[in-house]
């Protein structure tokens, strides 16, 4: 299906490069994410967003929460808890499981509230 926000905001951007970096996801010092396969979403006032496969995720650490929200561009995102160490971060992890046509890249990707949140950090890998 084709994004409606696209048609009828054709100059906004929402710009998807694959990154030729190793990076990591950390919360709160433990490794929830590992890629080499990350794509980089940057958008129109929106902070840059780096989208990882979810076979690179630590997806056991994440729990479905009933958590939607729809945007124009990219299509509805589903949100996840995140549990480590203790600690629960509410909606920290949001998936587009059936993006709109124009961002296909990013179906079976999730990104993390990095900037947000703290306590999630997104780095270059050693």
């Amino acid at each position: 299906m084709k994004s409606p926000g696209h048609r009828k905001w054709p100059d906004h951007v929402v710009a998807e490069r694959t990154l030729d970096q190793h990076l990591r996801v950390e919360i709160d010092g433990e490794v929830l994410a590992d890629s080499r396969d990350v794509i980089e979403v940057d958008e129109d006032g929106a902070p840059p967003r780096f989208y990882f496969p979810r076979s690179d995720v630590v997806m056991d650490k994440l729990e479905r929460t009933a958590t939607t929200t729809t945007c124009p561009f990219k299509g509805t995102a589903h949100y996840f808890r995140v549990r480590t160490g203790g600690k629960t971060l509410d909606d920290a992890v949001w998936t587009y499981e059936e993006p709109y046509d124009e961002h296909a890249a990013l179906k079976d990707r999730v990104a993390f509230y990095e900037g947000e949140m703290p306590q999630i950090r997104i780095e270059l890998a050693p």
